[in-house]
């Protein structure tokens, strides 16, 4: 008598809905810890590599130091530095406005159908385009059909057809993003569309905006497989020449102009001087520097002007 109780007592514990759920928590708590450490795992096994990347690059850089590493001459990358700002900075100044534009005119603009899922499809399309494509294409479009040689400017349009999806993109989610009583109340204070478009939705999303230029301008920093057929792999600058005319101008746009991702390549695959190790490994540590400085910026810069704007 005593077992048939202590085996019905038993069965009764099993089929208490409190204990399976209870064994359900703990083995939804078991999985949850389990798939959490496999992610913590993941990233930091990502994050390990990136310092181990870094790292290296940085200590070749500075074992590669030298007093004429830095100089502008041709055994310096100075002049490559130079040619590398001045290129993301013109190419900044076309994919911008336009980037911004096609934003505000897709997310404010173009009503929900075929125009904008087609615009929706080429941004897709040219963000996914590969950079030689691209650079193909700059070669022949800005190249060979104007009859002129390699150039800066020519390299600056190849590289905003990378950099203008970009920037559309980050500026049509960053509008989408704001609430509807920005519009509505702008509307109601018998603001026109226009003004709305100016003086609140662009100020109220600047700072998304601005990080998408930033990294529009990291991206256009590493190119190198775009300006090989358009920027050309040769720099000839005299610094004492400041007419815009002269194929030797700094400020030329329309002059050869080899970048340091260009140097980094041409000094691995067909470096033939004595430095060429060197020249490489101190462009690579500058081109870190450089994508770390306007990252550092974008954030500092978006903040401060979000802060300005909101009156703190």
């Amino acid at each position: 008598m005593t077992t048939t109780s202590t085996g019905a007592v038993a069965s009764e514990q099993n089929k208490n809905p409190l204990t399976q759920v209870d064994a359900s928590i703990r083995h939804a708590r078991f999985s949850d810890r389990l798939a959490t450490g496999a992610l913590y795992a993941i990233s930091g096994s990502f994050v390990l590599l990136l310092i181990a990347m870094l790292s290296y690059i940085m200590y070749n850089g500075i074992e590669a130091y030298s007093g004429t590493i830095f100089s502008f001459t041709d055994e310096g990358i100075g002049n490559q530095f130079f040619n590398t700002i001045y290129l993301v900075v013109i190419s900044l100044l076309v994919s911008v406005p336009l980037g911004i534009a096609t934003g505000v005119y897709m997310s404010e603009y173009a009503a929900p159908g075929r125009t904008t899922d087609l615009l929706q499809m080429a941004l897709e399309t040219l963000s996914s385009l590969p950079s030689v494509v691209v650079g193909l294409f700059g070669y022949l479009a800005f190249v060979v059909y104007v009859g002129t040689q390699w150039n800066l400017f020519s390299g600056a349009l190849a590289v905003s057809i990378l950099s203008i999806p970009l920037i559309t993109t980050t500026t049509y989610n960053a509008l989408q993003a704001l609430p509807k009583g920005y519009r509505e109340g702008s509307l109601a204070l018998a603001a026109t569309p226009w003004e709305t478009i100016v003086h609140v939705l662009l100020p109220a999303c600047v700072q998304p905006i601005i990080t998408g230029i930033m990294l529009a301008a990291g991206r256009g920093f590493g190119e190198a497989a775009a300006l090989l057929y358009t920027a050309g792999m040769s720099t000839d600058i005299n610094w004492n020449v400041w007419n815009l005319a002269s194929p030797v101008c700094p400020l030329n746009p329309f002059r050869p102009g080899e970048t340091l991702s260009l140097a980094v390549w041409a000094s691995r695959t067909e470096g033939t001087t004595a430095n060429a190790g060197d020249v490489a490994a101190a462009a690579s540590a500058v081109l870190i520097c450089l994508v770390l400085f306007f990252s550092i910026m974008s954030r500092w810069l978006g903040r401060a002007i979000s802060r300005k704007i909101e009156g703190e």
